[in-house]
């Protein structure tokens, strides 16, 4: 079977059992099998694939496996990070979170945290634009850190801590703290899409109102940040003014809407 036609097949099989986004479903898993970037698809279309591993990933789709962990692997920012069962699986938006702090450290020698990194694809993101910078990735699941680890490796100046944050890191100080918390209702995880419910509870259970960890953050990392130190975080859409209340040790509170205009980022800065 070549690539042509083990996207065809790939496509008919996802159409025939209900599946949203066959095309690109399709695409990407057939692409992944010949190792190649989705935009090298057309130049490929002669490359052999073996069936059984294509059956394989398919039965895997149809069974509601997220695409990210049946491939292994997931686009993010300007890298690629392993992703499996235990690991929030990176999103689009949350490039936004990034891009807003590489432009605030620059070329400058800061100390960095990454609370709840999971798969790392933030901090370490960050680490690779910001080679000046070391960054300290928190993460307490064993499962998560596993990636973690793996996705840090040759990133020289990220370090990767197995970590509970609601206990105060033993590491130096840091100029600018940076997390995509679990920041989802408890009482709304039940109704998430079942690819979302596939994902770690852990890394989306943010409590009852969906606050429980910016107050960790806000009590706990206050002392943790240097002079002049800032705050960025991921909010979940209907949040800005809840957590704007709940950041208490901050000021300069300012929130950014995300690609599709939805409320997703604050910056924040130390309270003097």
């Amino acid at each position: 079977m070549n690539l042509k036609e083990a996207y065809s097949y790939a496509v008919l099989f996802l159409e025939r059992n209900n599946i949203d986004e066959a095309d690109f479903k399709a695409l990407c898993i057939v692409c992944s099998i010949a190792g190649i970037k989705n935009s090298q698809y057309s130049f490929h279309k002669e490359d052999f694939v073996p069936y059984k591993k294509l059956a394989d990933m398919l039965w895997k789709i149809k069974s509601g496996e997220p695409l990210q962990y049946v491939i292994g692997k997931w686009d993010f920012y300007d890298s690629e990070f392993f992703v499996g069962e235990g690991v929030l699986i990176p999103r689009p938006e949350t490039e936004e979170l990034v891009q807003r702090v590489i432009s605030a450290v620059g070329e400058k020698e800061y100390v960095i945290y990454d609370l709840c990194a999971g798969s790392g694809c933030i901090g370490i993101s960050i680490a690779k634009a910001c080679p000046n910078s070391k960054v300290y990735l928190f993460e307490k699941s064993e499962k998560a850190f596993s990636y973690l680890e793996k996705n840090c490796e040759g990133v020289k100046n990220a370090v990767p801590l197995l970590w509970d944050i609601n206990d105060i890191p033993t590491a130096e100080n840091a100029d600018i703290i940076v997390s995509n918390p679990p920041y989802i209702e408890s009482g709304e995880l039940s109704g998430l899409q079942p690819e979302v419910q596939r994902e770690p509870v852990m890394a989306l259970d943010g409590g009852e109102d969906g606050l429980d960890f910016y107050r960790i953050i806000n009590a706990v990392y206050p002392e943790k940040l240097n002079h002049g130190g800032r705050l960025f975080l991921e909010i979940g859409e209907k949040q800005g003014e809840s957590i704007k209340a709940v950041l208490n040790n901050f000021s300069n509170i300012t929130l950014f809407k995300d690609i599709y205009g939805n409320d997703r980022i604050i910056s924040c800065s130390l309270k003097e």
